[in-house]
């Protein structure tokens, strides 16, 4: 009995009768074995199939029908035993369809013959006919004749010669109505894309015509109808349902149209679910010609649907119904439509091919597999996603054919019950180990396969550059060189020709970064066409990706990770600074693919100095790098739109202040305490990108060190420092600017806190506490740092505020400043920092404002100006209007500063009047298309001379 175990039996006693003497004579039940060596090697094989009790039940079934001849051909043909064996063990109905057909078991020991039935001569024969080549084509699915796609192809061929057969007989039933009309059937759903099930619908739409031209329409329609009726009738009886409600107006439109008819329908009235079910469309059976034009007639819809503004949406939220609609006890069992099952794997191929399949003719395949197959080798879809998607279609349509075996009955849920599932398992192969069961083992599988899937459905149907290649006209997805031309003029390019070559460059060939690339440019022309010269964008394109191309991830990237193309396509096109940023630092590309990793972070560059050792050089050029990397976020983040000008300058200051701790950390001034001032914008937290930074180098000797020795290496430090931050490198320099120090250039370029409070207390003027407002620790000795701010706090807050001759000195200044900094040529109405209005005029008038007040007004104490003018207006000293002016005008002179910035890619304060560069900046500081430059600028004068009738009133007055 334990032998019999050993053969996968679960009830050995019972296995014992069947296979005993009253049944197939393999088993010895007196000596417990089997009865002879032929009996032993034909037992093996109940371990391999899917019920080894239920096979030994049916084959006993089947000897007292067919006596011994089964058991004594399979010593002679043992692989026909072991299809036999695979068929009993799988599937009662087929076990009782070969104990109803004693006979019939011989046709298991002959080759396959696929789908294709052998001729009949009525309903009746047809469907013994059905049966016999549906047993043969189990019996090689189970033994590893057929693959999959083989088994799902025999189905299908199957299911065409069915419907020929069907209404062939209904043609001779109703030989009137066959006269009057040719009628096509056009398989639809698995049975077009040839993937049916054991057990499934048929999908199916019927065409019919008058024989001539000139015949009777609507006659031909009611004829069509009957034939077409009676076909679906016949099906039904002999192997299963015609389900013909894909068709237009579904149930209730009429069974037959004609091609125009369904032109006519196609046009006006179809939903997008409508179209991606013409994807699996093909020829069945009837009249050929008649449906190979019904289908040349309709593949023009299929190409334009993705084209229809809600096609993509309308795709996902019909997925979105389907879940929906099953039972919530079935939602976790369901291979079919439940969330990781062959659904998303359909949905999503059919989605990318009807947006690429435009352009792409060998994606247009019915079949699931072969447009997968295509999309990865045509870069759709990445090769390790195509690859999964593919082995977890072929394994969940595999559980779904072992499903629907045992009964020959439709479903698609995975049963609940313990010994069905364990059924489920080992008709799948599974079997028990030391470490699992079947079952768990079939459970850990199939919740791979599920979870890989539901990512990657998630990943393809909801990535945004899928929504952008569907809204690109399908003949621009297709840049032949002849109509090229006349296409990029229209879209802005002012050199045709130019972006044409760059274009020839980046797609030629055959290599799989050439198709992708197909697949991109399409979508990023459009991105470019939108900024104020397009050429620049495509250029900046084709220069990163020259750089990346052989980079695995780059177009994978692109084409795969949410917004980055996208992102890729706004950043190349509006900014020059991003560009050489981003040719620099080309893995910086990475940042664009999640907003958390545009946001803003702690920046603490001490540790990437310290890797470096001792070598200054190394290190700072680390820093370096990160500040480079720092700079692309925070730029990629501000035209981006995800941070306000405040953000950004903040984010600026923080970057620059980690850059001078770590390069400080580099040089290691040893012998002294050494700590770093940040001025002007660097100490308000207001810098712009072209920002040098404003700093004092305060020190203090080390105990036993001599004051000489401290001057000597706190000076150098500070050389030493500005050197390595501006020495020729890839990265972008960082400008130290000691010239606020006291004496200017003329004097020391370090001091000691000693020597500061002697210089403040005898010989600092008035305009050295009004720069002393923005003072700000930035790096080194924090305690020294702190007592530097301490000192200054009584310079720049001063008890009582300012004397007259004090105001009168800042306002002297100012307008010497206005008068003389203002550049040659310059346009003062339109510079945004010394301009009218501009950065200068707010930022002077509230610094008089801190000096004069900020001694009795605590709020008034701060380096920031927003802040500082915030605070005034409660305080009562401007009016809320006022102040609200001077904000307005700040943030914007701010933001067009930055703006051109980027958009040039070095600094440039003055806003032109007209021309693409301030096109550009109204674009990065989201501005509609529709608003003009020249209203733009109009907003941007009438912001500015607001603020300066309040710099008037306010800066001037007593």
């Amino acid at each position: 009995m334990r032998q019999l175990l050993r053969y996968g039996f679960r009830d050995a006693r019972k296995a014992a009768d069947r296979l005993g003497p009253d049944g197939p004579r393999l088993w010895d039940p007196a000596a417990g074995q089997p009865v002879d060596d032929n009996a032993g090697e034909l037992l093996e094989v109940f371990a391999s199939v899917a019920d080894a009790d239920l096979a030994a039940q049916q084959l006993q079934r089947l000897c007292e029908k067919a006596g011994d001849a089964p058991v004594t051909a399979a010593v002679a043909d043992f692989a026909m035993w072991r299809r036999l064996l695979a068929v009993l063990g799988a599937s009662t109905v087929l076990g009782d369809h070969l104990i109803a057909n004693p006979d019939d078991w011989k046709l298991l020991g002959q080759p396959t013959n696929g789908g294709t039935l052998p001729p009949v001569d009525d309903v009746a024969s047809l469907r013994l006919a059905y049966r016999r080549t549906l047993l043969r084509i189990v019996a090689a699915d189970l033994t590893g004749a057929y693959q999959l796609e083989g088994a799902m192809a025999a189905l299908s061929d199957l299911a065409d010669s069915t419907l020929r057969a069907a209404l062939a007989f209904a043609s001779a039933e109703r030989s009137a109505e066959a006269a009057a009309c040719r009628l096509a059937v056009i398989a639809m759903g698995k049975c077009g894309g040839r993937e049916l099930n054991y057990v499934s619908d048929v999908d199916v739409v019927f065409v019919a015509e008058p024989l001539t031209d000139d015949g009777d329409v609507e006659a031909a329609q009611r004829a069509g109808a009957v034939l077409a009726a009676r076909t679906m009738t016949i099906c039904a009886t002999v192997a299963w349902p015609v389900d013909a409600n894909l068709r237009p107006e579904g149930a209730h439109g009429p069974l037959t149209r004609t091609v125009a008819s369904y032109v006519a329908y196609y046009t006006k009235w179809a939903k997008t679910w409508e179209f991606q079910a013409l994807l699996k469309s093909r020829f069945a059976a009837g009249d050929r010609e008649l449906g190979e034009e019904w289908l040349a007639a309709v593949q023009p819809f299929i190409w334009k649907a993705a084209e229809r503004p809600e096609a993509v949406e309308d795709i996902r939220a019909m997925r979105r119904r389907i879940i929906d609609a099953i039972p919530r006890s079935e939602v976790d069992r369901e291979i079919k439509r439940g969330p990781g099952g062959l659904r998303d794997i359909e949905f999503a191929v059919q989605l990318l091919q009807l947006v690429h399949g435009r352009a792409d003719e060998k994606l247009r395949s019915p079949s699931t597999v072969e447009a997968l197959r295509e999309l990865a080798v045509g870069g759709y879809v990445g090769r390790a996603d195509g690859e999964a998607l593919l082995r977890a279609y072929r394994y969940l349509r595999m559980v779904e054919h072992r499903l629907q075996l045992q009964r020959l009955r439709r479903t698609h849920t995975v049963p609940a019950d313990p010994d069905e599932l364990r059924w489920l398992a080992q008709a799948l192969g599974y079997r028990a180990n030391a470490q699992r069961t079947a079952v768990e083992a079939f459970q850990s599988d199939w919740s791979t396969h599920a979870t890989e899937v539901r990512r990657l459905h998630a990943k393809l149907l909801y990535r945004p550059l899928l929504e952008a290649v569907a809204k690109v006209p399908s003949q621009e997805m297709r840049m032949y060189p002849e109509s090229a031309k006349a296409r990029l003029e229209v879209l802005g390019f002012a050199d045709p020709a130019g972006a044409l070559r760059h274009i020839e460059a980046l797609t030629g060939g055959v290599s799989r970064t050439a198709a992708i690339q197909r697949t991109l440019l399409p979508v990023l022309l459009s991105e470019f066409a939108d900024a104020p010269e397009p050429d620049r964008g495509l250029l900046a394109y084709r220069q990163v990706s020259e750089k990346l191309g052989s980079t695995p991830w780059y177009l994978r990237l692109l084409r795969d990770e949410g917004p980055v193309a996208l992102r890729l396509a706004r950043l190349l096109a509006l900014s020059r600074f991003l560009t050489d940023l981003l040719t620099r630092d080309p893995e910086a590309l990475r940042l664009l693919a999640d907003d958390a990793e545009l946001s803003m972070r702690p920046m603490d560059f001490l540790a990437t100095a310290k890797r470096h050792g001792g070598d200054p050089v190394k290190a700072v050029t680390a820093v370096r790098a990160r500040r480079r990397r720092e700079l692309f976020r925070i730029a990629s983040a501000d035209l981006l739109g995800l941070g306000d000008v405040n953000q950004v300058c903040e984010e600026l200051a923080a970057v620059t202040d980690a850059t001078l701790a770590g390069t400080l950390a580099a040089v290691d001034p040893g012998e002294v305490s050494f700590a770093i001032i940040g001025m002007g914008r660097l100490g308000s937290c207001e810098m712009n990108y072209p920002s040098d930074a404003d700093v004092l180098f305060v020190y203090e000797p080390a105990p036993g060190t001599s004051d000489d020795r401290a001057a000597q290496a706190a000076h150098a430090a500070a050389e030493e420092l500005r050197k390595l931050l501006t020495m020729p490198a890839p990265d972008p320099p960082l400008g130290i600017d000691a010239d606020l120090r006291p004496e200017g250039r003329q004097g020391p370029l370090v001091r000691t806190l000693a020597a500061y409070e002697q210089y403040y207390g005898r010989w600092s003027k008035v305009w050295e506490a009004q720069a002393l407002l923005r003072a700000r620790f930035v790096a080194g000795d924090a305690a020294l740092g702190e007592r530097f701010l301490h000192l200054a706090d009584r310079y720049r807050y001063p008890a009582g505020g300012l004397t007259r001759e004090q105001v009168t000195e800042i306002r002297r200044i100012k307008a010497r400043v206005d008068n003389e900094r203002l550049p040659r040529g310059a346009d003062p109405a339109l510079h945004t920092k010394l301009g009218r209005g501009g950065l200068a005029d707010v930022e002077w008038t509230v610094q008089l404002l801190q000096l004069r007040h900020g001694h009795e007004h605590t709020g008034l104490r701060t380096t920031r100006t927003l802040e500082a003018l915030r605070a005034a207006a409660s305080a009562g000293l401007l009016s809320t209007v006022d102040a609200a002016e001077l904000e307005a005008a700040w943030v914007l002179a701010t933001r067009v500063r930055n703006a051109l910035t980027l958009v040039r890619g070095r600094q440039q304060d003055q806003l032109p009047r007209q021309g693409a560069e301030v096109a550009a900046v109204a674009q990065v500081l989201g501005r509609p298309a529709s608003v003009t430059t020249g209203e733009f600028v109009d907003e941007y004068l009438r912001t500015m001379r607001r603020a300066r009738q309040v710099v008037e009133r306010t800066f001037d007055a007593g």
